[in-house]
């Protein structure tokens, strides 16, 4: 039996990593010769960040039916805790450590992490979500070198992904890998390409009522969705403002903006928040670029200012995973303005209801979504042409097969065995 660790945040966490990291985990144990572990920090970040990353509205058992072991041993605060997940990752002799990577600040736990692993001849796999991050700073980069060094190899999602690796590690020797291209460079790192899988933990409910979820929010006949967090590298600023000037064509319009504001998950009252923001804002200013700091970001504003109220339906909170179909049943295109882009977890629930994509021409987007096809692309920054692209998505509506075309071979089954055929022989 073959052991393979998922090493990432667990299924008790919010966000896209967490399911990505799950839904990984739960490819592999589809796979009756490999038993996987999910090894899971208890805290990823340091300890000033005022967030609750926890997800404490899902009710369903992510795991139920597996035979998946889950682990929550790593905490970013306490280094003896680092010691204690190498030496019980190797208690386990896995073959394979696949780590998500998706934030720089994780590099120094991480470096040190998988560093120590390689040493003791364990594979190391790093899962990239990204590499150099748009506008960037020194720290960052150091910070994802130290991290994702000591590699025996990538995955990537996008060409893009693979040219910033290349960037950052010049003297590495890098072999880029199509899916199922053979190897031709033994001696080289593998960076395997492949897509950003579709989740299948988010299906359709075959018995939903559309018209009637749709009278419930109070949503008109043509319905643009922005989902997830609530960032400002996701552009919601630039949907909002090309939203409001579609709503002064057209009167039966609706912008539907389901997700939390990343930083306000925590009660501002509470003294130990206050502590918490006092030390982040410090932190950043001292690290961070002034362009980098999103405290003042609140594109919801715009809202009242653009006078588009009664047009725009606001759902500003965490979704539990039972509750998503909804948002995406009910509307019609799904908007990814954004101004940075890797691939994104949005995007890829998306494809699962066969949901047309709008999106900007920045990152990956040029690659996945093909203008006409599965949705239609907009200049990066220009807001009328953003809204021009809202305007091709009614009156020259997407074909939804298309969408199914796009995803049918993005299956979390295929990507496992990608990983299994280039890293375990």
């Amino acid at each position: 039996m073959t052991r393979i660790v998922c090493f990432g945040p667990g299924p008790r966490f919010k966000g896209g990593i967490a399911n990505y990291n799950t839904s990984l985990a739960k490819a592999f144990d589809r796979f009756e010769n490999l038993e996987v572990h999910i090894i899971s920090w208890t805290q990823q970040y340091p300890a000033i960040i005022p967030r609750d990353f926890i997800d404490r509205k899902s009710r369903a058992d992510q795991l139920e039916g597996t035979r998946i072991k889950v682990h929550y041993l790593t905490n970013y605060n306490r280094p003896s805790s680092w010691q204690k997940t190498i030496k019980f990752i190797r208690r386990l002799q896995p073959y394979l450590v696949v780590m998500q990577w998706a934030i720089a600040v994780q590099g120094i736990p991480l470096g040190y992490i998988a560093k120590r692993l390689a040493k003791a001849q364990i594979r190391i796999v790093f899962d990239l979500h990204f590499v150099i991050q748009k506008e960037g700073s020194k720290l960052d980069n150091c910070l994802t070198k130290l991290g994702i060094g000591s590699a025996y190899g990538y995955l990537v999602h996008a060409g893009q992904t693979a040219d910033q690796l290349k960037t950052l590690f010049p003297k590495k020797q890098l072999q880029l890998i199509a899916p199922e291209q053979t190897v031709s460079d033994t001696k080289a790192t593998k960076v395997i390409r492949l897509f950003h899988p579709v989740y299948d933990m988010f299906k359709p409910d075959p018995d939903f009522d559309k018209q009637a979820e749709k009278n419930k929010l109070g949503l008109r006949k043509h319905v643009f969705l922005f989902f997830g967090f609530i960032r400002k590298y996701k552009g919601l600023h630039q949907a909002i403002e090309a939203f409001a000037r579609l709503a002064q064509e057209r009167d039966d319009i609706s912008l539907l903006i389901v997700g939390e504001s990343f930083w306000q998950t925590l009660d501002t009252k509470k003294v130990r928040t206050k502590v918490k923001k006092a030390l982040f804002d410090t932190a950043k200013k001292l690290v961070l670029k002034k362009q980098d700091d999103e405290q003042n970001y609140q594109p919801l504003n715009l809202i009242k200012q653009l006078a588009i109220e009664d047009k725009t339906v606001v759902v500003n909170e965490f979704v539990p995973n039972e509750e998503v179909h909804r948002y995406f049943q009910v509307s019609d295109n799904l908007l990814l303005f954004y101004l940075t882009a890797t691939p994104s977890g949005v995007e890829s629930i998306g494809y699962n209801f066969q949901m047309p994509m709008l999106a900007t021409r920045v990152g990956h987007f040029p690659e996945t979504v093909i203008d006409g096809f599965n949705g239609y692309l907009a200049k990066d920054g220009d807001i009328e042409d953003m809204k021009i692209c809202m305007l091709k998505a009614i009156k020259q509506p997407i074909d939804r097969q298309n969408i199914t075309k796009t995803a049918e071979n993005m299956s979390w089954e295929s990507y496992a065995k990608e990983i299994i055929r280039h890293f375990i022989p």
